[in-house]
């Protein structure tokens, strides 16, 4: 690989690249020559690359060797990406159904540290298609999904949320935190969460979470629909068929409902 990048732009982000994959080949940890030797690469290039991929917990330094192995941030990728794929799996036969039941639009979503990422809508047979687009990125505290995250996720959503600057979507969205405290409270100990209006004035959503088979809650599934057919007291069979789905989902996932699941409290 000769040295004709430029360290500018979209080469510079293919020599990051470059770097992670040769980090990640070798056996054992790599230095700042060998990379450099192995990639074609100045060792001045090399390093300010290492620089910033260590900044970024994409690499990790040892302080005693000077060389080079995967961070944090790579695997937690590889977990998420995992998961996610799992996820969506594991989902597509009860969201169809649940769809089907309630003749609403059906959402699936993957948890993270900033908010909640649509993985999959299947929209309702209603003309007036309603649903989020896959890879959008939900709100922790204005959506039902968010709420569902912070009350039963073991990543430490509270207090992400509590640091977030929170701006009202809709003149209904929660951003006060006592307020926001006692909707994650009432979410956890209920088991679904919603949000009417708080997102899109007009629409409403119901979520349950999504477990895994260590017991963690890793996404959620929500039906979202019009105030109209989702209101704000909404019917508990709609609930039922919710919390019936989500349930399926985790089953497929390897959860055991009869474990009792530790979440944290709010």
């Amino acid at each position: 690989m000769a040295e004709e990048r430029s360290d500018t732009g979209v080469k510079s982000v293919q020599v990051a690249l470059d770097i992670i994959e040769a980090v990640a080949a070798s056996e054992t940890e790599v230095g700042v020559s060998e990379l450099a030797s192995r990639l074609g690469l100045t060792k001045a290039t090399v390093f300010r690359h290492l620089k910033t991929l260590v900044e970024r917990n994409y690499l990790v330094q040892n302080s005693r060797t000077t060389r080079y192995r995967l961070g944090i941030q790579c695997h937690l990728l590889g977990q998420i990406s995992s998961n996610r794929v799992d996820l969506l799996s594991a989902s597509e036969e009860a969201a169809t159904l649940l769809r089907d039941e309630t003749g609403q639009s059906v959402v699936v979503s993957a948890v993270r540290m900033s908010g909640l990422v649509v993985l999959a809508t299947h929209l309702g047979p209603s003309p007036l298609q309603i649903g989020e687009r896959p890879g959008s990125e939900l709100s922790l505290y204005g959506s039902a999904q968010g709420r569902v995250a912070v009350a039963f996720s073991r990543k430490p959503l509270l207090a992400q949320v509590k640091r977030q600057k929170k701006e009202p979507f809709t003149p209904h969205t929660i951003t006060e935190w006592p307020d926001l405290e006692t909707k994650f409270r009432e979410t956890y100990e209920r088991g679904w969460a919603d949000a009417p209006e708080e997102l899109l004035l007009g629409l409403n959503a119901l979520a349950a979470p999504i477990f895994d088979d260590t017991a963690d809650c890793i996404g959620a599934i929500a039906i979202v629909g019009s105030i109209q057919h989702v209101p704000y007291d909404p019917d508990p069979g709609l609930v039922s068929l919710l919390l019936a789905a989500a349930e399926r989902i985790s089953i497929k996932l390897g959860f055991n409902p009869p474990v009792s699941v530790r979440r944290h409290s709010c």
